[in-house]
């Protein structure tokens, strides 16, 4: 992919051309990704510990890695034209 193919792409998520079900997805993935991330500063909030810093590594592992998966699964499986 060249950098016109990805620009055409990012437009069209951008101007709302996106099917409705993708969207569902989406959304989906990122309100995962914002609840993982209260979580992991809930509990870092809570923590018997001095460190009350917000843990970016868990956050990461558990919220990012399985929120982003399925779509890198399905662009490595999906039919190609």
């Amino acid at each position: 992919m060249n950098y016109q193919e990805i620009l055409e792409k990012v437009k069209v998520v951008f101007s709302g051309g996106l099917p409705k079900n993708l969207k569902i997805y989406l959304t989906i993935s990122l309100a995962w990704i914002i609840f993982i991330g209260y979580l992991t500063w809930w509990n870092g909030l809570k923590s018997p510990m001095l460190d009350k810093s917000f843990r970016w590594d868990e956050w990461f592992w558990f919220g990012i890695v399985p929120a982003v998966s399925p779509y890198i699964f399905y662009y490595i499986w999906k039919k190609r034209d």
